[in-house]
């Protein structure tokens, strides 16, 4: 099926990709999941016609873990813990750096329709609009809401189209066993039914997504 190539980089001092299999002490995958590259790729620009998928991610940065530590006050917290929060220890990534490459394909269960603006516009090629406000959007700048690196805390210090200086770690070679494609195959409203990827591989700092 034919699709528009869109693509991105973005980097920064942290990220985390949880691997669910983790646990209370969750640890990041190397790379980023299916789903949450195209939750960046959406954050930057949403069509109701427009279906973004993920191909492929590059690693530009070594891989480097670090311990990180923070205070949980959320809904998970055991009854007994009242008005208190407790150290979440988790493994997450540093000083991260990734080309984000994905494909546009029209979506037929709607018209187009930009969330970000007040007007709505509308089009006959949804795939196509995300193409071109998509690129515009990333040379400007301006997001529907700003990406992060996994986590919501993580922000990143950079996103736009590829910078010269920016180039693929071709000395990681990894295989990941399993990894966590998306919890909501079945789009919006659908119930939590987590689907994963089996036996995927980092080649010369390249991960490409299972289609």
């Amino acid at each position: 099926m034919f699709g528009y190539p869109v693509s991105l980089e973005i980097s920064g001092p942290t990220a985390m990709w949880t691997r669910p299999d983790t646990g209370d002490a969750p640890v990041s995958y190397p790379a980023p999941t299916f789903s949450a590259v195209k939750g960046i790729f959406e954050s930057i620009l949403w069509l109701k016609n427009a279906e973004v998928v993920p191909t492929k991610v590059e690693l530009c940065a070594p891989l480097v873990f670090h311990q990180y530590t923070t205070n949980y006050g959320g809904p998970l917290r055991k009854s007994k813990v009242k008005g208190g929060s407790f150290q979440l220890l988790a493994t997450v990534l540093i000083n991260v750096c990734y080309r984000l490459y994905a494909t546009v394909h029209e979506d037929r269960g709607g018209e187009a329709k930009i969330i970000t603006r007040p007007l709505e516009r509308k089009t006959t090629n949804g795939a196509h609009a995300y193409f071109a406000i998509f690129n515009r959007r990333l040379e400007r700048g301006t997001f529907h809401s700003m990406p992060c690196l996994g986590w919501r805390e993580f922000s990143p210090d950079f996103v736009g189209p590829f910078r010269e200086q920016t180039g693929v770690q071709t000395d990681i070679n990894l295989t990941i066993s399993s990894m966590l494609r998306t919890c909501f195959p079945d789009g919006k409203g659908s119930t939590w039914r987590p689907i994963f990827d089996q036996n995927l591989y980092i080649e010369k700092g390249e991960l490409v997504y299972a289609q």
